[in-house]
């Protein structure tokens, strides 16, 4: 079918008519993720188990399909992609429905009361539960579940359109990391913290929107993207943070059947704490009061939407090779001594960046000097419309020039897909220091060189205007 789809295309540019026209057909759907009660938690250096669900975890997909090519935009309300998940689900896809794995992006919104995802060779993993039974059985059925959002997405498929906006955020989100009076560049320093000079970095406030509604105007999907960290609840409890009620809040609008997909722009540096605000800001009231403000930009931005010309719709992507950061002589030995007092229950417990250095010095001596092996991957739709996936934390001012030198006037990021490699940090941040840097399981000049990749996609991808429609 691919092939005389092509055949076609190619007989309709050489007689001088436009090879690409066909009708946009897109479908939604949304399949349950949530673990049992009891499973081991992420998001955190110390283990957790679950006591309880707040709110269900969910594969979400959205199917589009025009002129044959299909593609699939899923993301998943965990903490993370590993690379053994996202192959095994593209794998399953294509057992299961006409897209090619490659055709696929699987993001994860990096919420930080899912559940811990089983990732061997991973020692921090393995000490907060990722080996337990639970873990594994959990692992194991993911990759079908996730495969079930994508096949009943494209189950639904209908004749659609989509238009674009993007709202502004101003006030939800902060660089988390900041300037101090001694010189040093501090990491969530606290709240009225007097020893703050200013941001070490700046914030994207776009709320980037892409609406799916079919030919009758019945809405199939919105697709939302922030660049925001997604640890405001906490506690016991599993919970997809604030994106449900982003979802709840749109639903009341648009209707319990349309799908809402929320994914994490480049937020690795990025939280909702506000320092300058004496008030907590944790739990799930806070999720809500920022679900609800990020739902108000979003049905705001509705009035700004404007329909995008569905054609073609292009996918392509690339395995990157990243170097490695430099260990120092000693640093495995000392880093398994640290890692033996985590959670031990008998030796003093281990500082925390202590502990945040160990786990990455033995991750990457485990990798035996082979480079982190990551995928960038665009899919793009007509000329106007661009989602970018990047693997891993990555510092916002990365984003921002990605979007700003892009070809495409809406790209979206969707960070932490297609498997995820911690924190990707800014070649500046480096020398600064810090959490996210000492966590870092890559080089300095990684994250600029996951950039350049992306913009070779999309300028690869890009047609001529003369190739455009009118």
């Amino acid at each position: 079918m691919r092939n005389r789809t092509a055949g076609i295309a190619l007989l309709l540019t050489l007689l001088g008519v436009p090879a690409w026209g066909g009708e946009l057909r897109v479908g939604a759907a949304a399949v349950k993720i949530t673990p049992p009660v009891g499973a081991p938690m992420a998001g955190y250096y110390h283990a957790r188990e679950a006591e309880g669900v707040h709110d269900d975890l969910y594969a979400k997909a959205v199917v589009l399909e025009q002129d044959g090519t299909q593609a699939a935009l899923v993301a998943l309300d965990l903490i993370g992609t590993t690379r053994w998940m996202v192959e095994e689900s593209r794998a399953e896809i294509e057992k299961t429905t006409g897209l090619r794995g490659d055709h696929v992006m699987v993001s994860a919104t990096h919420a930080h009361t899912g559940p811990v995802l089983r990732d061997p060779g991973s020692r921090r993993s393995e000490k907060l539960g990722g080996e337990s039974d639970l873990a594994a059985q959990y692992m194991a059925t993911l990759p079908t579940l996730i495969a079930q959002s994508v096949a009943r997405a494209e189950a639904a498929l209908e004749p659609a359109r989509v238009s674009v906006a993007t709202g502004r955020a101003e006030t939800l989100a902060f660089n988390r990391r900041f300037h101090m009076k001694d010189g040093t560049v501090g990491w969530n320093p606290g709240k009225r913290n007097p020893n703050i000079v200013e941001p070490a970095g700046p914030i994207d406030p776009a709320v980037p929107v892409a609406y799916f509604e079919s030919a009758g105007g019945k809405p199939i999907a919105t697709y939302v993207n922030y660049a925001m960290h997604l640890d405001t609840v906490g506690g016991l409890e599993f919970s997809a943070d604030y994106p449900y009620t982003l979802s709840r809040a749109l639903a009341e609008v648009k209707g319990p059947d349309m799908v809402t997909v929320f994914t994490i722009g480049t937020a690795g540096d990025i939280n909702h704490i506000d320092v300058n605000w004496a008030n907590p800001q944790k739990g799930h009231a806070e999720a809500a009061r920022i679900g609800t403000i990020l739902a108000g930009e979003v049905l705001r931005a509705f009035r700004q939407l404007k329909p995008v010309a569905a054609a073609p719709l292009r996918c392509r992507r690339e395995i990157v090779q990243l170097p490695l950061p430099a260990l120092e002589p000693g640093a495995v030995e000392k880093a398994r001594a640290v890692a033996d007092r985590v959670g031990n229950g008998k030796s003093e417990p281990p500082k925390f960046l202590e502990q945040v250095e160990a786990f990455k010095v033995l991750d990457v001596a485990a990798r035996k000097g082979k480079p982190q092996e990551v995928e960038v991957q665009v899919i793009v739709l007509g000329d106007e419309l661009a989602w970018v996936s990047l693997p891993g934390e990555v510092f916002v001012e990365l984003g921002l020039a990605l979007k700003e030198r892009s070809p495409f006037p809406n790209t979206i990021i969707a960070e932490l897909a297609n498997g995820a490699i911690g924190y990707i940090p800014t070649r500046r941040a480096y020398a600064q220091g810090n959490y996210e840097v000492v966590s870092a399981r890559c080089a300095e000049g990684s994250g600029e060189l996951l950039v350049d990749t992306a913009l070779k996609l999309l300028n690869e991808l890009a047609r001529p205007a003369a190739a455009r429609r009118p």
